[in-house]
């Protein structure tokens, strides 16, 4: 169903439901798209559906063969300054669930995250996907659970002998601008914690973020 507009709209979704739409969806659907018909998804499924006469609703239909291209994988990352482009991406990528992790060096500390939920249910959206990545709350860098973590370990830039991936990884963490400390490199390495190299150049926080998930996945 190319081209057709799709619109997330919860995740308790089934045929016959009639459920109230916001009226930026009813304008962007009516006036925007000049339609009134759309897929509709959450949960990991997609049904067809269709703006009631009011404008006020939305009329489920039949649920659609098309699979979720969703992972598993849950990104642990240090709040930046360009977190929009990071989630962006990630949420293309598939990723699962998002986890602020503050570090040593964490400069962004006034995230907008109902906005960062926007972006991610836009990604979403546009990216095919019939779920909407979870951001969930902020943790301390000493609560990572670091013996499940695969971390974009910039030392390979510098000549140390990382392994290149993991593939089937479920769990990534990716630092801040700045990289993470060498407090935070020997609780990595002490907790049990896997480095991957991410090459031999040392790459942005969000592009680090996207080829770290490519490694995995």
């Amino acid at each position: 169903m190319k081209n057709i507009p799709r619109i997330f709209i919860g995740t308790n979704i089934k045929t016959g439901n009639i459920i109230p739409v916001d009226k930026s969806v009813s304008h962007y659907l009516s006036h925007v798209m000049r339609r009134n018909d759309c897929l509709v998804f959450g949960g990991g499924v997609e049904y067809t559906a269709q703006l009631g006469a009011d404008g006020k609703s939305m009329i489920i239909g039949d649920k659609t063969s098309h699979a979720d291209p969703s992972n598993d994988i849950t990104l642990y990352f240090a709040p930046i300054k360009k977190l929009d482009d990071m989630l962006n991406m990630a949420t293309q990528m598939g990723v699962k669930k998002f986890i602020p992790v503050i570090t040593e060096r964490t400069v962004a500390n006034h995230i907008n995250w109902e906005r960062m939920k926007k972006i991610v249910i836009e990604s979403a959206e546009q990216s095919n996907r019939n779920s909407v990545p979870e951001i969930a709350q902020q943790i301390k860098f000493s609560e990572i659970p670091f013996r499940e973590i695969v971390f974009a370990d910039e030392r390979a830039a510098y000549g140390a002998d990382i392994p290149h991936e993991y593939r089937g990884a479920k769990n990534i963490l990716v630092g801040p601008e700045g990289g993470f400390s060498d407090a935070e490199f020997a609780a990595l390495d002490s907790g049990g914690a896997c480095g991957m190299s991410l090459g031999k150049t040392i790459l942005r926080a969000e592009l680090a973020a996207v080829v770290a998930i490519s490694r995995v996945i």
